[in-house]
Formats: structure tokens, sequence, C-alpha cells
């Protein structure tokens, strides 16, 4: 016997009253953040933005820092070469370990430091994203021209970095008196070569920071020229700190790329502000234009 096919108004009837008393979940849609038309959001909406964009960037770090693990090792034998290469019978010199649980600690350390630089186009796409939300579709493209010159730039910096190491501990082991044995902690040698190595990372991309925020409108190339003194003082005084040997030849070499990347990008603020104002010129005289000209005829429509 075949089996009776269900009524139609008896099913709906039944999901009707399902409906009402709640045993049938209707589909949550989800809420978009509303922009108003100049791009600007509510501060709810900016800090959900902020948590997606932290969250986005902390998965990439996450991962790149498990990957660096299998890195550790070669790095961390490349960190302590510049001072273990300064060793002679005359002068011993040895990068110890002096807890149980250290080694692990430096492990995590450099592993981090590793999944930073090798998550950098991520965190800094995020970081761009998140201070400029409202670029218009043509103006995203800035994005991407941003992270094009600040990845290079920032392994650039942490390559700099690399090369004044190993000045850095020839002047202070130098400065080891006598024939005595200079037993170098590594939980205070690796945070110092790890901090050396993003301050001149950072340092290099902060040129590219300026000109994204000239392009966008937030900065003009005029306040920063107006500001050139503490510019160049925090310019020098990094150099300072990075080159410890305190000769000026060798904090002057430091300097030379900062300088030069903070003029170029001074420079292209400027010649962004000129098109800017340009443009702006054109656009006035065109609506003049048509002021002048009245309204088009009807005949002519």
């Amino acid at each position: 016997m075949a089996p009776r096919s269900a009524d139609p108004v008896a099913v709906a009837a039944e999901s009707a009253r399902s409906v009402k008393q709640g045993k049938v979940a209707r589909p949550r849609l989800k809420k978009r953040r509303v922009k108003t038309p100049d791009g600007q959001m509510s501060l709810k909406d900016h800090l959900i933005e902020l948590r997606n964009r932290l969250i986005k960037s902390g998965i990439a770090l996450l991962l790149a820092t498990i990957a660096a693990f299998f890195l550790y090792e070669p790095v961390f034998n490349a960190l302590v070469d510049p001072v273990t290469r300064l060793s002679t019978d005359e002068r011993q010199v040895a990068v110890e370990f002096t807890a149980l649980g250290q080694p692990l600690d430096i492990m995590i350390q450099v592993s981090l430091f590793i999944g930073i630089v090798i998550s950098s186009p991520v965190w800094l796409y995020q970081a761009w994203a998140y201070i400029v939300p409202g670029l218009k579709k043509k103006e995203k493209r800035y994005a991407l021209g941003f992270i094009a010159a600040a990845v290079p730039l920032f392994v650039l910096g942490v390559g700099l970095g690399w090369l004044v190491l190993p000045e850095a501990a020839q002047f202070f082991v130098g400065l080891t008196p006598g024939e005595l044995t200079n037993n170098i902690h590594v939980d205070v040698y690796i945070p110092f070569v790890l901090r050396l190595f993003l301050a001149f990372g950072i340092s290099l991309v902060l040129p590219v920071i300026l000109v994204g925020l000239n392009m966008i409108g937030v900065l003009k190339g005029r306040q920063i020229i107006k500001h050139w003194r503490i510019t160049v003082f925090l310019i020098a005084l990094l150099a300072a700190l990075a080159a410890p040997g305190g000769d000026a030849m060798t904090m002057f070499y430091l300097a030379i790329p900062l300088v030069t990347l903070f003029g170029i990008a001074i420079g292209l603020c400027l010649v962004n502000d000129r098109r800017r104002t340009k443009r702006g010129l054109a656009q006035e005289q065109d609506i003049e234009a048509s002021i002048h000209q009245g309204p088009t005829p009807l005949d002519q429509l």
C-alpha cells in the first residue's frame, strides 16, 4: 500500500505554528558596517575593524612563528657568531645559558622575531588598511604600493642592523680589561640584538608611511619640513644608539640611509601636494566656466 502524501495545507499550518513558537530559527543576516559618504565609521565599527585586523595579523604571525621553529638553530648560531668569533687565547668570549628553561625562552624569542619578519607583508598591510579604511576604489591601489615599498625596506632595515651588529659587538668586547673572560648571558644578548634589528627595520618604513599619509591628504609636505629639526635629531639619536662605538664616522654612515629616505619622502610629498593643488585649481576653473556659460538651452539638450 502506497504511503499517503502530506497535505500541503497542513504542512504550511504546522510550519507557521513552529515559527510562531520559536521552534524554527530564522536566518540571521550579517550586519554590515555603515559608512558615511566621506568614509567615516562609528566608534563601535572602528573597534570591530581593529579587532578583525588584529586577528588576521595574529594568525599570520602565529603561523609564521610556528614555521620559524625549524629555522631556529641556524639563525641562533648566526646571531651569536659576531661575538663568539672575537674569542682569542688572550681574551675568552662566550655566550652562555644561565637557567634550566632559558633555551626554550630564547627559542621562542628568536622564532617570534623570524615570524615577525616573515609575516611582515600581512601585518603591514593590515595596519595600513586600518589607518585608511575610507579610501575610494581608485585610491586603494596605494595599499599595494605601500606594501611593495614597505616590505623591502623593512627587510633592508633588518639587514642594515645585521651589518651593524659585528661593529657593536667588537666595541663592547674590546672594553673587557686585560685577559679576563667575557661570559655574555644569552637572555641579555639576544633581546639586544632583536631590538636592534627591529629598530632599523621600522625606522626605514617610517618614510613610506609619511608618503602614504600625504597621498590620502592627512599630512602635507610643508608640515614635515616645518619639523625637520626634530626628524634629524631623532635620526642622529637612533644612529648613536645603534652604533655605540662613539665615533662620528660610524654614526654618519648609519644615518645616511635614514636621512636619504626621509629626504626622498619629503620630496614625493611636495610633488604630490603640487599636483593636488593643480587639480583643485583646474576643477575650480571648470566650475567657474560652467557658471559663466549659463544654463544649456532646451533645444540643445
